[in-house]
């Protein structure tokens, strides 16, 4: 679904799955410092947005997602995965309830398979599920933003910001109001910088949340059964993850970023050595300068000296091996 703010002068537009808006506007580094400094918005219109509603709808989600939400308050953000029954990650979700409904905005294309299984666990429960992306665009107001909120707009409040469910219909009247349009690429830079991970781009069809850090922000482990809860209880109480997320410092003389997939390797090794893991997202952040997240074995020493691709990098644990 193409954006109508890349008509916005300036607009350049992104790729990939996040094809239909824009990946920055003529300047990464002042848009990035915009945001960090609480101006700004980012237009994720790009994103798949499902509803839940019924008297059912807290209770039957509490039985699907890794999350305890059967007692979820109104207009509390929360964010939470469905997994597969061997623990692997399918399906991220970030929700708010505002009393009659549970929204969720999810990664752009994955709505459909989404809605799929939870229409298959529906049973007796009265609940209704609808995609909702052609009516509503997600946008987001950095942490310490002042701009104003239409009444009615549902509103995911976060650390990092506030998600708006806005009607799509009112997308570009918003952002006359709202500017200045900030592009995805310095939200993303924001995104690696909190070691925050993303669906489809830290995760692999084996991913389990233990190897992201999503155990703390998208899973309670006091709660009843989930598909893949035993995986998660297994690897919580009696082990480790295999793999773990790690926040990579670049070297700076380098003219391209190690692109997503690019293999990890000890320095001391050489091109040839064996592979120890790969580079999930690479930005070029307006402090940092080139920085990545990327997954590795576990047991890779955290002072050992590494290669993405062929750039230097040093590792900064996200999590602890």
């Amino acid at each position: 679904m193409k954006s109508p703010l890349l008509s916005l002068p300036g607009a350049v537009p992104a790729e990939g799955v996040d094809e239909g808006v824009a990946a920055h506007y003529g300047d990464l580094f002042r848009e990035q410092r915009a945001l960090a400094g609480g101006t700004g918005f980012v237009d994720l219109s790009h994103r798949g947005v499902v509803s839940v509603t019924g008297d059912d709808r807290l209770s039957w989600l509490h039985l699907l997602l890794t999350q305890h939400v059967s007692d979820l308050p109104t207009g509390q953000a929360t964010e939470a995965l469905i997994l597969s029954a061997h623990g692997h990650i399918e399906h991220a979700l970030y929700l708010v309830d505002d009393g009659t409904t549970v929204w969720a905005h999810v990664e752009p294309g994955t709505q459909d398979a989404l809605i799929a299984y939870l229409e298959s666990m529906k049973f007796f429960y009265r609940v209704d599920v609808a995609d909702r992306t052609d009516e509503f665009a997600i946008v987001h107001l950095p942490a310490g933003s002042i701009a104003e909120v239409p009444d009615g707009v549902v509103v995911r409040e976060t650390p990092y910001g506030r998600d708006l469910f806005l009607p799509r219909a009112d997308l570009e009247s918003y952002a006359e109001k709202s500017g200045p349009a900030v592009g995805l690429l310095a939200y993303e830079a924001l995104r690696v910088e909190h070691h925050r991970p993303r669906l489809g781009f830290e995760t692999d069809h084996r991913t389990i949340p233990h190897e992201l850090g999503w155990i703390s922000s998208a899973v309670h482990l006091q709660k009843g059964c989930y598909r893949g809860q035993e995986t998660v209880a297994r690897v919580q109480n009696l082990g480790k993850p295999p793999r773990r997320l790690v926040f990579l410092h670049l070297d700076g003389s380098e003219v391209h970023l190690p692109p997503a997939g690019a293999d990890i390797r000890l320095a001391d090794e050489g091109p040839d050595g064996r592979k120890i893991g790969f580079v999930t997202t690479s930005v070029r952040h307006h402090e940092l300068g080139p920085v990545a997240l990327a997954l590795i074995k576990r047991n890779v020493p955290l002072d050992a000296r590494l290669m993405a691709d062929s750039t230097a990098a040093a590792q900064e644990a996200v999590v602890e091996p």
